[in-house]
């Protein structure tokens, strides 16, 4: 297993500037206290040359040696073994038809906490947050026409809103939110109302990593008589989920990020079984229907979650994302919260004490009940800054106008890998006179 280099000569010591703290030995401490050290070898942590710190595992998880392995058993027994047939028969993984369904159960219950019957693996999240919001309000009653959600929402739910909005002759609502938080309680209720159809927010704040109250804003929205709509891109295998729970009634969430599917990995898409049968889905593709291969007049829509599904699925892609899972289920939702927990609290010290003093501000909660899996920083420059990074074997990502995120993947990342990380954006700082 590759462990992050030790800093180069002329990049300054990890000793704190106030009390001393020798963050090396405190981060090789945490290391081998962690529970979760043996999952760093199921990545594919050598595959990267010259990278020392990948802090971007919010945006794109790291392969895993499992992913690798049966995709290429895959393409073998599956594809060239079964050919045609695969689609159907029962051989291996089952029929591949029956693969959203499959995975989307599976994910339901490693995942989601969502009873089977209710979520299915297809299409990317922006199609599948369109067939969901569309659903509910063409499903609204009269005179509920407005979409509420907040100006901090991940871009594509906005601009899905806006073009839904106009194509249903709908208002916006917006909520105002910090971009340094995220979406409250106070404010979803200030804001739903009779005339509110969907609400939509995202569970983890993209730009700060903010993590909404999902249960008490879900049942905030249903005491204004409308239904809420959750992305669950930033928080799914990062953050235990209860969507039957909290009697979320929509949600929809990529697969790329914590659960390690890949680039461009399938989408999911989550309803309540209580809506099954009365809300419609707008894209009408084969398969959907109750029966796809009748391939006769007019559209009769499945029964269930399947009815969300609306062409092909994307089997092969879907590989990966069984094995991200499947790793998960092994790891479970709580040690991989409360991991993340640590390495959040461990990258906000280190900011503190080697970042703050040179210009560097959180942007995101301090309070671990109300942050999600990664930490922003900003400063002026921080695009270039983030640029030269990169060059130098440190990846997190940068979002305008002046932010860098610190994206931490409890499976994957390690705390000597967040000071390495820290350590060289402080060096880079100073070298630059700061």
């Amino acid at each position: 297993m590759t462990q992050p280099q030790t800093a180069p000569a002329g990049t300054g010591t990890t000793t704190g500037t106030g009390a001393g703290t020798d963050w090396r030995r405190r981060a090789a401490e945490l290391d081998a206290a962690d529970p979760l050290a043996w999952a760093r070898e199921e990545f594919l942590l050598d595959a990267a040359p010259g990278v020392v710190s990948y802090l971007d595992g919010n945006s794109l998880g790291r392969p895993l040696r499992a992913t690798a392995q049966r995709t290429a058993a895959f393409v073998h027994d599956e594809w060239g073994g079964r050919l045609i047939r695969g689609w159907t028969d029962d051989g291996g993984g089952g029929g591949w038809l029956r693969w959203p369904e499959l995975v989307g159960d599976q994910l339901g219950r490693v995942a989601l906490g969502a009873a089977p019957g209710q979520a299915v693996v297809a299409d990317s999240t922006t199609v599948l947050f369109y067939k969901l919001a569309r659903a509910v309000v063409d499903g609204a009653q009269d005179g509920r026409d407005e979409i509420v959600t907040d100006t901090g929402n991940f871009p594509t739910d906005r601009y899905v809103v806006e073009g839904i909005a106009a194509e249903r002759g709908l208002r916006v609502r917006w909520v105002k939110t910090d971009p340094a938080a995220g979406v409250t309680v106070e404010q979803v209720r200030a804001a739903v109302g009779p005339r509110t159809a969907l609400a939509t927010f995202s569970h983890v704040a993209y730009r700060s990593g903010h993590l909404a109250d999902a249960g008490a804003v879900t049942a905030a929205v249903h005491e204004a008589g409308a239904l809420v709509l959750w992305d669950l891109s930033h928080s799914v295998g990062s953050v235990p989920l209860e969507l039957d729970a909290w009697g979320v009634d929509a949600a929809v969430g990529c697969t790329y990020k914590y659960l390690d599917g890949g680039p461009g990995a399938p989408a999911f898409a989550y309803l309540a079984a209580r809506h099954h049968g009365r809300l419609h889905q707008p894209v009408q593709g084969w398969m959907g229907h109750a029966e796809p291969f009748t391939m006769g007049p007019g559209y009769s829509p499945a029964a269930g979650a399947r009815a969300l599904v609306s062409g092909t699925p994307p089997v092969l892609a879907m590989v990966p994302v069984r094995a991200g899972l499947d790793l998960l289920e092994r790891a479970g939702t709580h040690a991989v919260r409360a991991k993340s927990e640590l390495l959040t609290a461990f990258a906000l010290e280190l900011v503190d004490d080697l970042l703050v003093p040179l210009g560097v501000q959180v942007a995101s909660p301090r309070e671990a009940a109300r942050r999600g899996g990664h930490v922003t920083i900003r400063r002026a420059g921080f695009r270039t800054v983030n640029d030269r990074l990169w060059d130098e074997g440190v990846l997190p990502d940068f979002r305008a106008p002046d932010g860098i995120r610190l994206g931490m993947a409890p499976l994957s990342t390690s705390f000597a890998e967040v000071l390495e990380g820290v350590v060289r954006l402080r060096a880079l700082l100073r070298r630059e006179g700061a």
